[in-house]
């Protein structure tokens, strides 16, 4: 019997029909079929608000000026910038108060609000803390100064406030924070002349942190699971007595370039043997020197099974740093680079594997797999040898992997920062524990494959 087609008018389906099949449009598509009619543009409403981004302070307020308030109760994903438009041929200055207003309007208009990412030109005022008390959906945080910290710093006082009052927090990310001078007085006039806030001393008190608003006390939020701190100075040693109320499953840090990388490492470690006990994932930017890390009955880290290891990694400590972390049950590694440390990175990694052999069967025996992905320089000229050592490399490395039945992928770094650390999936090979002939054929192929695609 021939199957017979229908068809059905748009508009003739039932609500519940035009909303199902909206919702499973991206926000592009549902702004592009929202054209149809006005009777369409209102059922695509919700979906095309879902997610919200704002380049700058102009485009903020534009959508001020032109957004029904309604609409903002939509939004569950909102990206927005306080600098001014690059474009524009006016130079319009905004005062911190009128920034401040603007933020304070959407956030206010948005309780649906679960994902933010704040770029900060600068500071905002205090009041910018009051409407984070009625998001109670927001989860994941980010808040990052777009300005220099020298003339525009963005106080911790009032990041450390914003956090401990968005009430479901879980995730969240600071860039270039700057320390206050309440908190460390210390570093004032002293080299290497780190930037300092003053004139945060009117932050009001928390209702659970009280005065204390340093970037330690970020430990003492409950619900936190995921911090990330990145060109931020560390060097706070109320990191190692404040109480953590917080189960952290995931933690980044990135390095102070105004510091000495032992003075980054020191702080590392000190953050790294705080909230240890429950890290699930740590990506690390700096060497680790202290070997009780390496001891598994002591080590500050006994769940850690996915080690991140960044491009400002200095190569040359990859072997010393992976051994003090043998106490850990680490399962995976993966490791970025760029391009022209290609060679030096898998030269790393075989060094580390070698010593692995040499210890035994208990030396780091849960690891499965390593991972190397590659960031493109900016420059991407080099010569025909060059790129001959780094197929090389590459191949090398798998083959050693492949011998020790771990997987292996070596690729593309993910451009999108929000995926987890690793390559881009270009293909993956996973040892078998027989047929190491016919294994070396296929890792032979598949190497030289994916360094052509990467290289």
């Amino acid at each position: 019997m021939a199957a017979t087609t229908t068809t059905c008018p748009w508009h003739s389906l039932p609500n519940e029909m035009k909303l199902a099949v909206v919702e499973n449009l991206s926000s592009n598509d549902a702004r592009a079929f929202s054209k149809v009619d006005l009777r369409t543009y209102k059922i695509c409403v919700s979906t095309t608000f879902k997610s919200v981004k704002l380049n700058s302070m102009g485009q903020l307020q534009n959508f001020l000026d032109n957004v029904p308030r309604t609409y903002c109760q939509h939004i569950q994903e909102l990206d927005l910038s306080t600098q001014a438009d690059e474009c524009s041929q006016e130079i319009t200055s905004y005062h911190p108060r009128a920034k401040t207003d603007a933020v304070i309007s959407i956030l206010i208009a948005s309780p649906r609000l679960r994902k933010l990412a704040l770029r900060i030109a600068g500071s905002l005022d205090k009041e910018i803390i009051t409407p984070f008390a009625y998001l109670p959906e927001l989860k994941d945080l980010t808040i990052t100064n777009c300005s220099g910290e020298e003339h525009s710093p963005l106080s911790e006082r009032l990041v450390v406030s914003i956090a401990a009052t968005t009430r479901s927090l879980e995730t969240l990310s600071l860039d270039k924070i700057t320390r206050s001078k309440l908190h460390a007085p210390e570093l004032e006039g002293v080299y290497p002349f780190v930037p300092l806030v003053t004139g945060d001393d009117d932050i009001p008190d928390h209702s659970s942190l009280g005065s204390e608003l340093s970037l330690p006390s970020l430990l003492r939020i409950p619900n936190l699971k995921k911090l990330i701190i990145r060109d931020t100075h560390l060097g706070d040693h109320r990191w190692a007595t404040t109480p953590v109320a917080c189960r952290l499953e995931v933690l980044d840090l990135g390095s102070c370039y105004h510091e000495t990388e032992d003075f980054n490492r020191v702080c590392t470690e000190r953050i790294m043997a705080a909230v240890g006990p429950t890290i699930d994932e740590f990506s690390l930017t700096t060497s680790v020197s202290d070997t009780v890390f390496a001891k598994p009955s002591v080590t500050p880290l006994p769940r850690l099974r996915k080690l991140h290891i960044t491009p400002f990694f200095p190569v040359d400590s990859v072997v010393d740093t992976m051994s003090n972390l043998a106490g850990s049950p680490i399962e995976t590694l993966s490791m970025q680079c760029y391009e022209d440390d290609v060679v030096d990175v898998c030269s790393a990694l075989e060094d580390f594997l070698s010593l692995r052999v040499e210890r035994g069967p208990e030396f780091y025996d849960k690891l499965t797999r390593i991972d190397v992905s590659v960031t493109a320089n900016d420059h991407s000229f080099y010569d025909a040898e060059e790129h001959e050592e780094r197929i090389e490399a590459t191949k090398r490395l798998q083959e050693f992997c492949c011998d020790l039945q771990l997987a292996s992928v070596v690729g593309k770094a993910v451009s999108d920062p929000t995926l987890v650390h690793g390559p881009s999936p270009l293909g993956q090979f996973r040892a078998s524990g027989t047929g190491l002939p016919d294994c070396d054929k296929k890792l032979s192929a598949l190497a030289n494959g994916r360094a052509n695609l990467l290289l």
